[in-house]
């Protein structure tokens, strides 16, 4: 089977055995008749090649070898042994992804389908950000709520469901890009434990760093500090020199054209009403 995919400006072909089904959430990003710039070839097998190149990363879950600009990765899952799919890079325009057959019948996982492309990879080549946050529209427009795991990125957005009638967009996600100064959050693969995912992309109203309290309190950040803690709720491949540093400008330019707040939130309506006072005000 094959299909033609669109993420963000990102177009490519997928080509895969019919045994293998790709998850709801990926299917939401097919694009029929959309002329695709790469192309990815998903093949079952029983051993995965050697290594080419030499190692320029290593985790539990996932070790990364370079040669001649072009990428071989072998992808796992933490705390379970071994790799599951050797991901290959053959030229500017394809890689090959060679996936064990025993893992076939668990890509409806949406984490692990995503992982076989090297999507963050390709995001940052079109100068584009992956943020961990949950994804909001207000009136027309999106707010992100970014914090680390277990914050309450996702409980923020569903109060404002429930308080303002709001929506949210994906609930541990959203893909940050820019045109002519105006950034916009758009659709992501993967919502997290919220499973809530739709590919929609709209101008980004503000971006609202998390933090837990007993009491609701907003400020608005300082480049510096909206900075660092984007950053630190950017996916980077580390070991990329060239992709860090042009994940660096990109967020520097995001953190002068949005506003960057901190929210010190409980789980109420008066978190939500803080929020908004805020967001009314500079309107």
């Amino acid at each position: 089977m094959n299909g033609t995919f669109v993420i963000g400006d990102f177009c490519f072909r997928l080509m895969y055995p019919d045994s293998v089904a790709p998850p709801e959430n990926f299917m939401l990003f097919a694009r029929d008749g959309a002329e695709p710039s790469y192309t990815y070839t998903l093949e079952l097998t029983d051993s995965f090649p050697q290594p080419r190149g030499r190692l320029i990363a290593q985790r539990p879950d996932l070790a990364v070898f370079e040669q001649d600009g072009l990428e071989m990765r072998y992808i796992g899952v933490t705390g379970t042994p071994g790799f599951y799919a050797c991901y290959r890079e053959e030229d500017a325009r394809s890689a090959t992804i060679l996936l064990a057959g025993a893992a076939a019948g668990a890509m409806w996982v949406d984490p692990m389908f995503l992982a076989l492309f090297a999507m963050e990879r390709h995001m940052m080549d079109r100068d584009a950000l992956v943020l961990h946050c949950a994804y909001m529209q207000r009136e027309g427009k999106a707010i992100l709520f970014s914090a680390p795991s277990g914050t309450g990125k996702t409980t923020q957005a569903t109060l404002w469901e429930k308080h303002r009638g709001t929506r949210v967009v994906n609930g541990d996600k959203a893909l940050l890009r820019s045109a002519d100064g105006v950034w916009t959050a758009n659709g992501w693969p993967v919502c997290g434990s919220s499973q809530v995912c739709h590919d929609e992309s709209m101008p980004i109203r503000a971006i609202v760093m998390l933090s837990q309290g007993k009491e609701n309190a907003i400020e608005r950040l300082a480049p510096f500090a909206a900075f660092s803690q984007i950053y630190s709720q950017i996916t980077i491949n580390f070991w990329n020199r060239d992709a860090q540093q042009r994940a660096m400008d990109l967020i520097e330019q995001l953190v002068t054209q949005v506003p960057v707040y901190h929210l010190r939130c409980t789980i109420s309506e008066e978190a939500v009403a803080c929020l908004e006072a805020e967001l009314r005000r500079t309107e």
